[in-house]
């Protein structure tokens, strides 16, 4: 009889560990990779919860990619031990709130046309024409993404203009650009970047002037300028021909999209497509480097090829296909714009 209830105890003991130790391997990696440290024993078991949590729904949702219901997946990543509400902090650019408290230089800018009989090509990527930097930024906890679009865009039209891509500073605008209605790691706007730079006769390049992820004071220097620009070109808002037009004739371009979605947050690979997206309640600025259609014989799907600056370990190596023609998804073409060189 003892015999038996230690048989029935040992094979308990076995169903249960392997699944404890999965999961402590998991967490165990997602620190590693992520260089995770906590202060207290408490607050990694609150953060360990919130990993588990993350795991469910990801897991959730790429089973149910799998059966057809999504066009994309999700994956763990350096977001997974943080609170919705803690993400979205950390990740948003509070520009509409910050430029309603103060009075912008007025910016300088021109609209996009159509060119007359354009006859555009089934497919666009500007990184393997050499106009795209191969690094692919991580912003941390500063909403800075205003400042690595701009700089991304600027890079490609000088490499358009010079044949030299020069990695430019975004951290020369988290600290300079603020008389424009900038505020550094609070947030900003793309198209005052391009107008500080127009004024300030340039911008310097990373190298000379390092990101930093925090603001500090304006340590601009003439000597290192990597690019200046003229001014910049609005695109007409909404309008994805017009978007188009632009990534296929003119170069990398710079838009804000609503990503404040855990789809979007999560995101791994695929057709980025999320209908609770919204068309103006947003504001996340990124580069869109050029534009496809994925076809798999049964899906048929255009879709934009846009960098992020949430760094490598985020969606396919810091890229992600958003959904193209799908009536101005997550807002892609509401904001777009670029720097006249």
């Amino acid at each position: 009889m003892h015999w038996f209830f230690f048989l029935i105890f040992t094979l308990s003991f076995c169903q249960i560990t392997p699944k404890e130790s999965v999961s402590s391997a998991l967490w165990n990696k997602f620190k590693d990779v992520h260089k995770k440290q906590y202060a207290t024993v408490e607050e990694e078991a609150y953060r360990q919860t919130i990993f588990e949590d993350r795991v469910v729904m990801i897991n959730r949702h790429n089973f149910e990619a799998k059966s057809g219901m999504h066009t994309y997946t999700l994956k763990i990543n350096q977001f997974a031990d943080m609170t919705y509400g803690e993400v979205v902090r950390t990740i948003s650019n509070n520009y509409q709130k910050s430029l309603s408290k103060k009075t912008a230089i007025k910016i300088d800018h021109h609209l996009l046309f159509k060119p007359s009989n354009t006859s555009l090509p089934t497919a666009v990527d500007w990184r393997k024409r050499g106009a795209v930097s191969n690094i692919i930024e991580n912003q941390g906890q500063c909403a800075s993404d205003w400042a690595y679009a701009a700089t991304g865009a600027l890079e490609g039209q000088h490499f358009l203009k010079t044949g030299n891509l020069v990695r430019l500073s975004a951290q020369n605008l988290l600290d300079c650009s603020d008389k424009f209605g900038n505020e550094g790691c609070n947030g900003g706007l793309v198209n005052a970047a391009f107008q500080y730079i127009k004024v300030n006769n340039g911008v310097d390049t990373e190298a000379s002037y390092p990101y930093e992820a925090v603001d500090g004071k304006c340590r601009f220097n003439q000597s290192t300028v990597g690019a200046t620009d003229t001014g910049f070109a609005q695109i007409q808002s909404g309008n994805e021909t017009a978007l188009q037009i632009a990534i296929a004739t003119v170069g990398p371009i710079a838009v804000g999209i609503d990503d404040l979605h855990e789809s979007f947050i999560y995101y791994e690979s695929g057709v980025y497509d999320e209908p609770a997206c919204s068309s103006k309640d947003w504001y996340h600025p990124l580069v869109v480097v050029g534009y496809d259609t994925f076809n798999n014989g049964t899906v048929k799907q255009d879709f934009y090829f846009v960098k992020n600056s949430w760094g490598e370990s985020w969606g396919m190596k810091g890229y992600i296909w958003m959904s193209r023609n799908k009536n101005n998804q997550c807002g892609i073409a509401s904001r777009a714009s670029y720097p006249l060189v």
